[in-house]
């Protein structure tokens, strides 16, 4: 008895202690310990926002990819680029039945042509999909179909563990597919606006917004100082193996 009349008389006195409120000590104390937990939360949940866009837009790419095949089963020849950043239709000379003459060459790297191939313009952050083609597979005059033969002009690097540039495409490629990724460097929005880019930018990013035959795939990175700089452009192409089986397979070659 003796000692559960010592525990009562602990739990009342304790009782009693708080029963005017938490000092501000106390608030203090139990504020710093929900922000670290809140904190603790939100790290996690922007990085699983980034990942799901990054997966979105990749499984976008692989869709519009399937598209720009598609559409040479059906027609024998690659689109060309959008008319502009608010058209969507691929801008084709009918008369030459080449893409449309841009200073002499026939325009060859624009954006993906989104109407014409019936697919999602822009990719995870509402950025237009860039689309690159060699405007020799893009000719719709049966006289100037490609064949397997045909070798196409771009080609795709990455680079090894100590940043040398390594060929991830053997041959050239016909067709390159490409968002500028989260940080928007080179990229037009939906809108058909410019996106703002760092002054003095630089590296693999810079090359590819600017680049309409050599195309840079690399792991994402945040550190400007690495060579080739910091990077998160999703990048994708139509190979020529990839090409050829599809149309081989349809019968529409050769």
């Amino acid at each position: 008895m003796t000692a559960l009349t010592s525990r009562r008389t602990l739990i009342t006195a304790t009782l009693g202690k708080y029963a005017g409120g938490f000092s501000l000590i106390e608030l203090s104390v139990a504020i710093i310990v929900i922000a670290l937990l809140l904190g603790s939360l939100l790290v996690p949940l922007s990085t699983q926002v980034d990942q799901r866009r990054y997966a979105e837009t990749e499984k976008q790419l692989e869709h519009v990819r399937e598209a720009v095949i598609g559409f040479a089963l059906a027609n024998r020849y690659l689109p060309c680029p959008a008319v502009s950043a608010t058209d969507g239709r691929e801008d084709r000379d009918t008369g030459t039945g080449q893409c449309t003459d841009v200073g002499g060459s026939p325009k060859r790297d624009g954006f993906l042509p989104w109407v014409t191939l019936g697919v999602t313009p822009s990719d995870a952050w509402n950025n237009l999909i860039r689309y690159s083609v060699d405007p020799d597979f893009a000719r719709s005059d049966p006289n100037f179909f490609f064949t397997l033969a045909s070798l196409g002009d771009i080609r795709v690097r990455t680079r090894d563990q100590g940043g040398t540039l390594v060929d991830l495409t053997n041959v050239e490629i016909p067709a390159v597919i490409l968002s500028h990724g989260e940080n928007g460097f080179g990229a037009t929005s939906s809108a058909g606006v410019a996106r703002t880019v760092p002054g003095g930018w630089t590296g693999d990013e810079s090359d590819n917004a600017s680049n309409t035959t050599l195309f840079y795939f690399r792991t994402r990175s945040e550190v400007a100082t690495v060579t080739g700089g910091e990077f998160d452009d999703v990048v994708t192409w139509v190979s020529l193996n990839q090409l050829f089986a599809r149309m081989v397979s349809a019968g529409r070659l050769p």
